[in-house]
């Protein structure tokens, strides 16, 4: 069994590398300098042919001019191409990413391409990638899944000669992670709503996420927002769902700015305004526990509505 199970994964490999191999000879570079990103059904084995015999024509067809046109080829079910732009002291970068469904991060069936023209050490711009992605694409969730392949890549050729200072490149490069994210959970399947959940007062940073992630990642809560439904009470369940102590009693919850919950009971609001507002394209959760805890953290959903239940009951047919 095991063996088989080799074989088959082996087969998964050997079409990655022939896919690498093409492009490698098409621009003329090694193959290893050739990163392989790849999103479909799960267990359909991928014909390498049909990537190999198109190279010529692709490579043919490259031109600094196609961004937007290499954002739209890379999406599935997106209902939309997903480009974020920022310029780091003159230097710049720009990233396309796709992804709309089976979004739950670490991280989710989503690619990211990031390019930038500043002159920057690999090792620098690797950490600073990876606290950036900490704060916008393992901040989202569409639908709670996550998936066996995923990937964000950053490239830097240092063309423009620009060396920013890295804290205000990894500013830039954090403003488009976390814009290229929010453009995901905006485009998750079925969606109507995006969802921003602000956590704060928890014991830690780690512990608001926490919290933050449960709530996104409630069926409950995302149908509630998909009806305009302010049942705070789901927010506060779900939030105790996390597995971190907190004391319900010293909880204040707002929507939409509007003071739903405090001290873990029902605050006096109008149902009828509130779910007025709630009718927005987007939702802004707010959850406080009152005390000396100073963790916080920001979290991006979507809601979940029967059009979700569709696309994904049809996916392969």
């Amino acid at each position: 069994m095991q063996a088989t199970r080799i074989a088959r994964l082996g087969r998964g490999a050997r079409v990655a590398e022939e896919c690498v191999r093409a492009a490698a000879t098409a621009i003329r570079v090694k193959p290893e300098e050739v990163l392989p990103a790849s999103t479909g059904v799960i267990g359909v084995e991928m014909d390498a042919a049909l990537v190999v015999s198109a190279m010529p024509k692709l490579v043919a067809g490259l031109d600094a001019a196609r961004f937007e046109d290499a954002a739209a080829a890379i999406l599935t079910t997106d209902t939309r191409a997903k480009t974020a732009f920022a310029d780091a002291k003159g230097a710049r970068i720009a990233g396309m990413t796709k992804g709309s469904g089976m979004i739950h991060p670490r991280m989710a069936t989503t690619l990211g391409f990031v390019m930038t023209d500043a002159v920057i050490a690999p090792a620098a711009l690797r950490a600073m990638l990876k606290r950036a992605i900490g704060k916008s694409y393992n901040r989202i969730s569409v639908d709670g899944d996550t998936s066996t392949n995923d990937m964000v890549a950053v490239l830097a050729n240092g063309a423009s000669g620009k060396r920013p200072a890295e804290a205000a490149f990894e500013k830039a490069l954090t403003e488009v992670l976390e814009s290229l994210a929010r453009q995901i959970v905006k485009d998750g399947e079925g969606a109507r709503k995006l969802v921003t959940i602000d956590v704060e007062g928890a014991a830690t940073d780690a512990a608001a996420e926490r919290i933050a992630r449960a709530i996104a990642n409630s069926p409950l809560v995302k149908t509630a927002i998909a009806g305009s439904d302010p049942n705070w009470g789901r927010i506060l369940s779900a939030a105790g769902n996390a597995g971190v102590a907190f004391d319900p009693a010293r909880v204040d919850i707002d929507l939409q700015g509007v003071a739903v919950c405090r001290s873990g009971v029902a605050a006096d609001f109008s149902e009828i305004e509130l779910k007025g507002r709630l009718d927005g394209a987007e939702c802004s959760v707010r959850f406080l526990i009152r005390g000396r805890g100073r963790g916080r953290a920001r979290f991006w959903t979507c809601d979940f509505t029967e059009e979700y239940i569709r696309i994904n009951a049809s996916y392969r047919t």
